[in-house]
């Protein structure tokens, strides 16, 4: 089961803001988002969770806010901005090139 060491260089990010885009939510949520929808195939740890958050809040592609979370404690809450939103379409557009050129290179059709 791939941790988020083993990730590509910068599927991280995309990851991230994919699932900000959905609403905005705190770190932790993020995290148990992508493993629940990776069916727990991807589990991302703190210690690469929280310096990506930051590293696309200092970007400008995610702004944080503080807030209460679902048992009132308070916790850091993320959402996408326009710079984000922009950003995370290249993104999807260079992962879709990234992924269709590996499937060439291992005889794998990407159409069903």
């Amino acid at each position: 089961m791939p941790t988020s060491t083993e990730l590509l260089q910068g599927t991280l990010d995309l990851l991230i803001l994919r699932t900000l885009s959905l609403e905005p939510m705190h770190g932790w949520g993020v995290a148990q988002r992508i493993q629940q929808v990776s069916k727990d195939a991807l589990q991302i740890g703190q210690g690469s969770l929280y310096p990506a958050l930051y590293r696309l809040e200092y970007k400008g592609w995610i702004k944080a806010e503080w807030g209460s979370s679902e048992n009132n404690r308070r916790a850091k809450y993320y959402r996408l901005t326009a710079a984000g939103r922009k950003q995370l379409e290249r993104e999807l557009e260079t992962w879709d090139r990234l992924t269709a050129a590996i499937g060439l290179v291992l005889g794998r059709s990407m159409e069903a």
